[in-house]
């Protein structure tokens, strides 16, 4: 078990390579990758599964200690990223397919990862594990229309079947995984120990199905989409610290909610690109490469927010408490 769980540990430190290898194989190799795309739903299914086998009481206690906080993140979560996705894809007067793309993983809810950034970071973890746990909960409402909202001038937004397809890929799975655990209690411990590997290899098999399938899309357009995902991820980050600050919370809770509004939960960009707009399959390429990039520019956030003091406020007991 001991040598599994320094597998865990090495493939988390390790992520944006495991992406950035995946994508380079899918680019590379298409044909190996491409029969996984009918399987991106299972996939992200089981990264979903994982984070209910991981969740606790004391995850959703956070929401009680951290009300104002919690509701300043996850409003940003889903105002500022799909208005600074489309603002973007005006800017670069995008294409229909790739402003889609790019929209829709604007709308998608904070990743997990975000999580383990705040705690590098310094910052309030708790308050990031709350805000995470709360916009994916609400992801089956809100992504759909958030998304209809700014992507529906550009393509036919069926907001009803995507409500229904996070249903299945998001919240049920978490359910699931939350029984399992009420009912097993701490023997299922050393499973959800190991999820997070099983969480890295569902992503990395996405993105390379994801690349596999828009090879010749992203020969012509991979530099605009990456610079469109690099602005987008800064600007996010900006945009979270920037509204902690509008709304005078401690530097300590601000960290946790610029990098919950910054890095996104692609997986689920991808699958919803995937399940709903098969046909054009360069609308999951801005999920697949915000994957890789937030990877990289999340640690050095995280690094850059460690070495800036917190201030009198940086504990949990002082961070974002109140009105």
């Amino acid at each position: 078990m001991d040598t599994l769980l320094k597998i865990v540990r090495f493939t988390n430190k390790t992520f944006a390579l495991w992406v950035l290898l995946f994508g380079a194989l899918g680019f590379v190799f298409p044909d190996l990758f491409l029969g996984l795309r009918s399987w991106i739903p299972y996939l992200l299914a089981a990264v979903m599964l994982g984070m209910g086998l991981t969740l606790s009481v004391k995850d959703f206690t956070g929401v009680l200690r951290y009300p104002k906080a919690v509701l300043v993140g996850v409003c940003a979560q889903f105002l500022i990223m799909p208005a600074l996705a489309w603002g973007l894809c005006k800017v670069f007067d995008l294409p229909p397919d790739l402003a889609v793309g790019v929209i829709l993983v604007g709308a998608c809810p904070g990743g997990t990862a975000s999580n383990v950034m705040t705690y590098l970071a310094r910052g309030n973890t708790a308050l990031s594990v709350a805000c995470t746990t709360v916009a994916t909960l609400l992801a089956p409402l809100l992504t759909p229309l958030v998304f209809w909202l700014f992507a529906s001038q550009w393509l036919q937004v069926d907001a009803s079947g995507m409500f229904l397809s996070v249903v299945q890929v998001v919240l049920l799975p978490i359910i699931v995984g939350l029984i399992i655990k009420a009912i097993l209690g701490h023997r299922i411990d050393h499973v959800a120990e190991t999820m997070p590997l099983i969480s890295v290899i569902a992503i990395v098999l996405i993105v390379g199905a994801v690349v596999a399938g828009s090879k010749d899309r992203i020969i012509d357009s991979g530099l605009l989409i990456f610079g469109v995902v690099v602005l987008h991820n800064g600007l996010g980050y900006l945009g979270g610290l920037l509204a902690a600050r509008l709304f005078r919370l401690p530097f300590y809770d601000g960290k946790a909610i610029a990098i919950e509004v910054g890095m996104q939960n692609s997986g689920l960009g991808a699958t919803l690109a995937g399940l709903h707009f098969a046909s054009a399959p360069i609308v999951a390429v801005p999920s697949a490469v915000f994957s890789f990039w937030h990877n990289v520019s999340g640690p050095i956030l995280a690094t850059w927010f460690a070495s800036r003091p917190n201030g009198n406020e940086g504990t949990e007991e002082a961070g974002g408490k109140g009105a």
